[in-house]
């Protein structure tokens, strides 16, 4: 199988790289970043088998090389940027990248009968009062980033007759990789715990849920679409749990840190409040069941030097 991973060096792109050794049919595996994240020191994991793997400095909203690949299986589209705070200060430039990104993808899948597992968000879910699944019929997206993510899957329906696909709902990213961001909620507390620098957190959010997606589950849940080449048009919740915020607090204080907080008005962070099921790809036999707690553990222990500055 040859497949392409667009956004290879981001946080979930970069843990794939790392454990691509544990999918055993890969015979070509194209990468594809335009490094704005500056997280070269991911390349280093592409030095292994570099007939197998290949790397190019693309920028997926304007490629050059994108469609002249050819013989592709299936693509792995990451190539996003996915700060849901900076998309409400920056509509045009969400637009011309994510939803330019993904339309060039779309493109190519189509002419290249290459099969797509496309990243959707359950943040097209928007603020709900209770638990919701993929046959909601109430979305209500409250950033442009959550906008472009409903608009995608929009147009992948469209097209479903011209190829397959599978759209991921992913919860908010967890977990350590060498690309590594930390401007979600469990990353951001554990920097700001680290750095002594308050959380800072919606008024009345300290009890309100939101979905959260280890990264082993995210590689489980590709390692399952490609094995099992389950690519039935159709879209699927992916997440590990739903927390509280007070949850991920209790986490960084059962590590020994005394996590400080700020109330904020903004207008994204971490104001909305939703659960969402995952019953329906666990009736395919795909179950995700790391712990989030875990992920904060392991975050903490990235900046475990540091805690004589606290």
């Amino acid at each position: 199988m040859n497949i392409i991973i667009t956004g290879c060096l981001g946080h979930i792109g970069s843990y794939l790289i790392e454990n691509l050794s544990k999918f055993k049919k890969l015979k070509k595996i194209y990468l594809l970043d335009n490094i704005a994240n500056n997280k070269f020191t991911v390349l280093s994991k592409i030095k292994k088998d570099r007939k197998k793997k290949i790397f190019f400095y693309e920028d997926v909203s304007k490629p050059k090389y994108l469609f002249k690949i050819k013989k592709i299986n299936a693509v792995i589209h990451l190539a996003s940027t996915t700060n849901a705070q900076d998309s409400v200060n920056d509509k045009k430039k969400y637009l011309e990248n994510n939803l330019g990104s993904f339309n060039n993808i779309l493109k190519y899948c189509i002419q290249n009968k290459a099969k797509l597992i496309h990243i959707s968000s359950t943040s097209v879910y928007g603020d709900q009062n209770e638990y919701v699944d993929e046959n909601s019929k109430f979305l209500n997206p409250q950033s442009p980033y959550a906008d472009i993510k409903l608009k995608e899957e929009q147009l992948l329906i469209k097209n479903k007759r011209k190829l397959k696909y599978i759209s991921l709902r992913f919860g908010t990213i967890s977990g350590v990789s060498s690309g590594i961001r930390f401007h979600t909620a469990v990353n951001k507390f554990c920097l700001n715990t680290i750095c002594n620098e308050p959380i800072p957190v919606w008024k009345t959010a300290l009890n309100q849920y939101r979905p959260y997606l280890s990264l082993s589950d995210a590689l489980k849940t590709f390692q399952f679409i490609l094995h099992k080449d389950f690519f039935p048009n159709d879209i699927f919740n992916i997440l590990s749990e739903n927390k509280t915020v007070n949850d991920i607090l209790k986490s960084i204080r059962e590590n020994g840190y005394k996590p400080k907080i700020k109330l904020t008005n903004s207008p994204i962070m971490n104001q909305l409040s939703y659960k969402v099921k995952k019953d329906k790809i666990k009736k395919y036999g795909l179950r995700l069941e790391s712990k989030i707690k875990e992920d904060i553990k392991n975050t903490l222990k990235m900046f475990e030097g540091l805690k004589n500055v606290r």
